[in-house]
């Protein structure tokens, strides 16, 4: 893989402890600004719905932009709504920090799809993405919960002074490693970003991103609490837990992108099932210390398992349909993820509130899963038809 790789991958790393330490911190913050633990959970919601519309809108803004200063300038924007959320006082000032935070967010990931992609062979293209997300996943094995662990130590506002910090490294990552002359596509027009979303095809792929990724949301915004509240770990174990369910995402992205390489959606088909199926059996296990640690191992492997093949088969697909604007496809994919994370949240948090309580949310999510799974198979369906109708083996038959 080429060292420009390395340079996407820590600047993902950053970002990815700042959107998923959070999730380590919920009982910590609600306690601290006297917030209810939903109302917490809403500080997850708002993050995400930020990169929702922050990544197609200033993608499409900074098309003209080259790529290398485009990616400084957004770490620096990284750096300053991470700095504002360590020196947030109260509920309001840390949900405009973190909507800074997701506008950076949005548009480096969306850019950044595309410049892995193009960096290496097509065979390798799901591999490169993965490796990029790989910094998603290292911030999950080791920024969540060392994060968590400075959080509950010296308060939340000092992990987001250390995030500040690792932004700060980020950028001089992209500074050293990052080449000048990346490809840059030309930018698309408003008609063209447009008739994306007008895409009946595409719009099925950004449902399937949003449901299947979103769906492990619905318990993974809470499980700092599952684990406390209902397995009936110690908050001191919830650090050392979710360093496990980290190395399982790892894992499950790398494979994941392997499997993707060439046939996206069959591979989605396969994780998305095993995904819904273990959501379903994580409502039975997690009263148990001894079944739930197992199940949260095969719930981390899967929840990341999909991104590069939802990454790859919607550039894949834009590059069919909407070719003049791939950038902007990714871009919409990359918030069609960051939907899901919001949904998943606010969904989780109607059930704590709810009579269903937090031992609910694992099925809830599996009901979301479940709908990704149809719209897969819906899709690749598609596919076959498509490629039935241009075949020329097809067009004699017809003939």
């Amino acid at each position: 893989m080429p060292s420009a790789l390395f340079a996407l991958t820590i600047a993902a790393y950053a970002i990815g402890t700042t959107e998923f330490v959070i999730v380590g911190l919920l009982p910590t913050v609600a306690t601290d600004l006297h917030i209810t633990l939903p109302l917490a959970g809403l500080i997850v919601s708002v993050y995400a719905l930020g990169v929702t519309f922050g990544a197609p809108i200033l993608t499409a803004l900074t098309g003209r932009i080259e790529r290398k200063p485009l990616l400084l300038g957004l770490m620096a924007l990284f750096v300053a709504g991470n700095g504002m959320a360590a020196l947030s006082s109260g509920y309001e000032l840390l949900l405009v920090a973190r909507v800074l935070s997701a506008f950076a967010h949005g548009v480096f990931f969306s850019v950044g799809s595309t410049i892995a992609a193009d960096l290496v062979p097509e065979n390798r293209r799901a591999s490169a993405i993965a490796m990029m997300f790989m910094g998603l996943t290292v911030a999950i094995v080791t920024g969540v919960p060392l994060g968590t662990f400075i959080g509950q130590t010296f308060g939340w506002r000092a992990t987001f002074a250390a995030v500040a910090v690792l932004g700060v490294i980020a950028f001089a990552g992209i500074a050293l490693l990052l080449p000048s002359n990346l490809k840059k596509a030309p930018p698309a027009g408003i008609g063209e970003q447009i008739r994306v979303l007008a895409s009946g095809r595409l719009l099925i792929v950004f449902a399937m991103t949003a449901l299947g990724y979103g769906g492990t949301f619905v318990t993974f915004t809470f499980l700092a609490s599952i684990l406390q509240e209902v397995t009936g770990f110690a908050a001191s174990a919830v650090s050392l837990i979710l360093v496990l369910y980290g190395v399982a995402i790892a894992v499950g992205n790398v494979v994941g992108g392997r499997l993707a390489n060439g046939h996206p959606v069959k591979a989605l088909t396969g994780l998305f099932v095993a995904q819904a199926v273990v959501l379903v059996l994580f409502s039975f296990t997690a009263v148990s210390p001894w079944l739930a640690i197992p199940t949260l191992a095969a719930l981390g492997f899967l929840s990341f398992a999909n991104v590069p093949g939802l990454q790859l088969y919607v550039v894949q697909l834009a590059r069919q349909v909407r070719p003049a604007a791939v950038d902007v496809a990714s871009a919409l994919n990359i918030a069609a993820f960051n939907l899901g994370i919001a949904a998943g949240a606010w969904i989780g948090g109607l059930v704590v509130d709810s009579s269903l309580g937090l031992g609910a949310t694992p099925w809830v999510g599996a009901i979301l899963v479940a709908v990704a799974l149809i719209l897969t198979l819906w899709s690749g369906a598609l596919d076959r038809r498509a490629a039935f109708i241009v075949a020329p083996g097809a067009a004699s038959a017809r003939t």
